[in-house]
């Protein structure tokens, strides 16, 4: 029977068509879906079928989404991290030429010369007037980068491209993400010595409890000033008071971000864009085609990929027949599972075993089907989350 994979947004078609229709069914409204893939509808709990085993976002953010109570009940959230990284990397890029030259003021300037009709007045007019738009070059200025992961590795690059120092600072850097760096990308041991030694600092974390309000008055207090703040990462990392208050006393020059808010819209130091970092037809591919694939991946060999809420756990495929196995991350609740298989004679074929914080995650390929019965006792064990049977195989009785 196919999976019914509900999806709560318009996804792209390339990412839809990596759900073949001989085993999924896709629409925008089921009773009890398999699977939910979205993109920014704010999902609340209640909206979560019984049914539901996964939940898969096209894009990186899943503030949208009840990641703890999906955690409860033992559903992975899938996002799709990079996937959108190249067109936020580019807006950052056009957010950096405009924080560093007078390009807005120049063209609102050119609209208010509609009415002239004369060349020569309009280039006069021009030559007198374009000193007020003067700005100054990239070249040789410093770039700091916080956050160095899939957005801030690429824009580390693209500062080095524009001929810009870049300085990075990223305690939780991973292997992977550093030896996407380049050796020309300076690192900060502390988050202040990096706002203190730069003209830009461009800002690529995510929202947690350790990261809301991050930028507060003490690190704008230490930047230079004149210097530049771009946000397209989240708008609660910055703490908007200590913001206004750096801008009204000229610390701050610039501030350019993708989030709107009523305080910051009126001010001319302040460069704003209607949250459209990952407003690309090729993001919007990518992230849709990650999240799918990720999903089938999950639903057809129970496998985890990029999950915000449950380990990473990969096992290739050696029978046709695979149980998935959630537990509270306690002592002897595998044990008992695998009695449990002991005593029905079912052998384990391969297995493994992986946590994150209070979530256990197994993957274990069997010789033989279970029965039901065999299933319900081990979801009757104690810690147990939920247990699901994958693929076929032969059962005990044979057929």
């Amino acid at each position: 029977m196919p999976k019914k994979i509900l999806t709560l947004n318009q996804m792209s078609l390339k990412g839809l068509e990596r759900l073949p229709r001989d085993c999924y069914e896709v629409a925008t409204e089921f009773a009890h879906p398999d699977a939910i893939l979205l993109r920014s509808y704010k999902l609340q709990e209640p909206d979560i079928a019984a049914s539901v085993l996964a939940i898969a976002r096209a894009g990186a953010g899943v503030n949208n989404i009840p990641v703890a109570a999906c955690t409860g009940r033992g559903i992975p959230v899938f996002n799709s991290p990079g996937a959108n990284a190249n067109a936020v990397k580019e807006l950052v890029a056009t957010g950096l030429l405009l924080g560093s030259r007078g390009v807005i003021d120049g063209i609102d300037y050119v609209r208010t010369l509609h009415d002239i009709q004369d060349e020569g007045e309009l280039n006069r007019m021009l030559e007198d007037h374009k000193k007020k738009f003067k700005g100054s070059e990239l070249v040789g200025k410093t770039l700091g980068v916080v956050g160095l992961g899939a957005i801030g590795s690429l824009v580390a690059e693209m500062g080095l491209t524009l001929g810009m120092k870049v300085i990075g600072f990223d305690p939780a850097l991973s292997v992977e993400a550093a030896w996407r760096l380049s050796s020309q990308v300076l690192k900060a041991d502390t988050l202040s010595a990096l706002f203190a030694r730069c003209d830009y600092i461009s800002l690529h974390l995510p929202v947690l409890d350790s990261t809301r309000g991050l930028v507060n008055a003490e690190l704008l207090g230490v930047m230079q000033p004149g210097a530049c703040l771009l946000n397209f990462a989240r708008q609660e990392i910055v703490d908007h008071t200590a913001l206004l208050q750096s801008l009204d006393n000229g610390q701050l020059r610039k501030y350019i971000a993708d989030f709107p808010t009523p305080a910051l819209i009126p001010r001319d130091d302040v460069i704003l864009m209607p949250h459209i970092g990952a407003s690309t037809d090729e993001a919007e591919e990518n992230c849709a085609i990650m999240a799918a694939e990720q999903l089938r991946d999950f639903l057809e060999n129970g496998n985890i990929r990029n999950s915000v809420n449950f380990p990473a756990l990969q096992l290739e495929r050696v029978s046709g027949c695979r149980l998935s196995l959630t537990n509270e991350n306690i002592p002897k609740v595998l044990g008992n599972v695998l009695s449990i298989l002991a005593d029905e004679n079912i052998n384990v074929i391969d297995m493994l075993n992986r946590s994150r914080d209070e979530l256990a995650y197994n993957l274990i390929d069997i010789g033989t089907r279970p029965e039901t019965a065999v299933l319900e006792k081990m979801r009757a064990l104690d810690g147990v989350i939920n247990v699901r049977l994958i693929g076929d195989g032969p059962s005990l009785s044979g057929h």
